[in-house]
Order: C-alpha cells, then sequence, then structure tokens
C-alpha cells in the first residue's frame, strides 16, 4: 500500500528534506533536469519550508501525521482481513516508510507476487505514475523479480464510493448552499500530455465522461467520481461542482479552481458551503488545513459563513475491508484457483 509520503517531523529542516525528494520527482516537476532543479534547491525548499512546517504544525497530532497514521491503521487491518497468505506493508513514495524498504521486507521474506496498490483513486503519472515508475526502477535490479500487479486507479470503486457517502450523510445536505468536489490541482500541461488521443481539451465537455480514449485522464476519473457520488446521494446538477484545489505557480492547472468557486458561490449569498475531497483517502494537509482553515477564512472574509469537511475513509472499518476486497480481486493466484466476479 503506497501514499504520498509525509515529512517526519513538521521541523522545517525534515519539511525541508521532504519538499526537496517530492518536487525533485520528474513526475511532479515535469521541467528539465536543471530547470527542475534550480527552481526546487534555490527556490521552492529555501523559502517554502519554513511555512509548510508552520502548517504541519497545525496538522500534527500526538499520532504524528493524519496520513502516516491512518496508513498504519490501514495496513495493519487489512493484513487482518487477508490473513497470513498475505503480507501487507505501508510505504510512502517520499520519505519514510520507503519504497525500497518496504520491497526489500517482502522479497527477503519470498513472496510469489507483489501486488501494488497506490493510496490514489484516480490516476495522474504524479501519483500513482510516480509509484510505478519508482516500482519497476527498484525491482530491475533484482535477479529474480516475483509476478507484479499494479492496481492502477479505482476512482468509482462502489465500496469506496459507499464509504464517502455515508460520511455525507451525517450532513443535512439540503441544509448547504452548495457542494463542492474538490480534487487535487494538476497543471493543465501535465493533462495534455497524458492525452495519446488528442482528446484533451477538444470540446468544453471533454472530461465529462470517461471512455477508451481519455481512460487514463485525471480529471475525467475526477469527474467519473464525482458522478457516482452525486448518484449515490441523489443530488442534482444545480447542488454540486467539480473542482481543483492546491494550485501552484502562475502556469494555468485544471479548472474551475476551488478558490474561485468559493468567491462565486460568495458572490450568489451562500451561506454554507459543504466540501468533499475525494482525491484522498485519508485526511491531510489538503484536507484538514487547507479545506477546513484555509478556505472557511476565505469564505468568511468573502461574507460566507461555514464551510464544513466530508471526512475522508481514514480508518473507517469498512474501507479496511474494501480495500482487501479490491487486493483479492487483483490477485492472478486467487482468480486462477478461487474465481472472483469483478
Amino acid at each position: 500500500l503506497v501514499n504520498l509520503g509525509t515529512p517526519d517531523s513538521p521541523s522545517t529542516g525534515d519539511v525541508r528534506k521532504y519538499l526537496k525528494e517530492f518536487l525533485l520527482d520528474r513526475r511532479v516537476i515535469d521541467y528539465p533536469w536543471l530547470a527542475r532543479n534550480i527552481l526546487v534547491r534555490g527556490i521552492i525548499a529555501p523559502f517554502r519550508a519554513g511555512k509548510s512546517a508552520k502548517l504541519y504544525k497545525e496538522l500534527w497530532t500526538e499520532d504524528g501525521s493524519p496520513l502516516k497514521y491512518y496508513g498504519e491503521v490501514l495496513a495493519a487491518g487489512v493484513q487482518e482481513e487477508l490473513g497470513e497468505e498475505y503480507m501487507v506493508e505501508l510505504a510512502m513514495r517520499y520519505q519514510s516508510p520507503s519504497i525500497k524498504s518496504s520491497l526489500k521486507k517482502l522479497i527477503e521474506a519470498e513472496v510469489t507476487e507483489i501486488i501494488v496498490m497506490p493510496l490514489f483513486p484516480q490516476y495522474a503519472s504524479a501519483t500513482t505514475g510516480s509509484v510505478h515508475d519508482e516500482v519497476m526502477r527498484l525491482l530491475r535490479k533484482e535477479e529474480s523479480i516475483p509476478n507484479v500487479r499494479f492496481i492502477n486507479s479505482y476512482y468509482d470503486y462502489e465500496p469506496m464510493i459507499e464509504i464517502f457517502a455515508e460520511n455525507a450523510r451525517q450532513f443535512d445536505l439540503n441544509g448547504y448552499d452548495h457542494i463542492l468536489f474538490s480534487y487535487h490541482g494538476l497543471p493543465s500541461r501535465q493533462l495534455r500530455k497524458a492525452d495519446r488521443c488528442n482528446h484533451c481539451k477538444q470540446s468544453d465537455d471533454c472530461c465529462q465522461t470517461i471512455s477508451i480514449k481519455n481512460q487514463f485522464c485525471y480529471s475525467a476519473q475526477c469527474h467519473a467520481t464525482t458522478k457516482a457520488l452525486v448518484t449515490n446521494l441523489g443530488l442534482t446538477e444545480d447542488q454540486y461542482t467539480t473542482c481543483f484545489q492546491s494550485r501552484l505557480g502562475p502556469e494555468e492547472w485544471a479548472k474551475p479552481y476551488t478558490s474561485d468557486v468559493i468567491e462565486e458561490q460568495a458572490e450568489k449569498g451562500a451561506k454554507r458551503l459543504l466540501v468533499f475531497s475525494p482525491a484522498f483517502v485519508a485526511d491531510c494537509l489538503e484536507t484538514i488545513v487547507e479545506i477546513s482553515t484555509e478556505y472557511q477564512e476565505e469564505f468568511e472574509e468573502l461574507g460566507g459563513e461555514h464551510v464544513d469537511l466530508v471526512p475522508s475513509l481514514n480508518a473507517n472499518p469498512k474501507w479496511i475491508k474494501a480495500v482487501a476486497d479490491l487486493i483479492v480481486m487483483n490477485d492472478v493466484s486467487i482468480r486462477e484457483t478461487n474465481p472472483v466476479k469483478v
């Protein structure tokens, strides 16, 4: 099980170390090597680390980083669900526990198959693609490589959708002026780079439907997740907007921006907003701080009152079982001897 990662502590030094490893990944900032290193080592890491460290201090709990804590609980729960025939390891794409250390444990245990499940429901080169890339880079150094299976995405996986919907039903959905499905942003340039079929931006609604042409499009998969959720919850089109947060730098990112949608809703007189963040299976900096704190403050300044966050999947026992079931569905040896309906 692989998630993005987190600093080892909220200290400026550890945050700077994390930012360097994260942002120097060619799939995250896809500039040429020299430009990427100048930008990250010379500008972002030195000047952003202190500010980011303050945000991580707001996020940190007695259990440490929520992202890592929930990942550990998830891994332990999935291990219990799957039993001794499986060996479950948690890894982070950046920092610890590393993919390298977790793969080493699996190989030393002489497993017959490795199933890699990135904890990102929607595929993007900068997240799932980077995890797959790193796993392949490390395994190619091994003389004996077990069978390897990658889980690409599960953006409309019904058990996951149902848990998000259950979390939302804790709120009075009709008591909100608007509902936002806010996904982590991605530069538009990267969306276009991933397009092999000249489909991207060819129409205003190119992301609204998944097809063979855009099956790996991050934006299209985000819209598909929203569609599954609104269908489950029975929302009407005028009740919600799919949008994208966490934009960095001056270039264009996937639109509409969450901050712009919040401003538009405030201008319409909205006082209460409910926000989903279905790109994250565990609450983290982007949900707890960016949505619950920063967007709340922005909304208040614009005349709004409440921005409520639908909790993520975190350590929900149903999520643990859903992950275990998804792994079994992707296990070749299990399917061959005991077929699973998918």
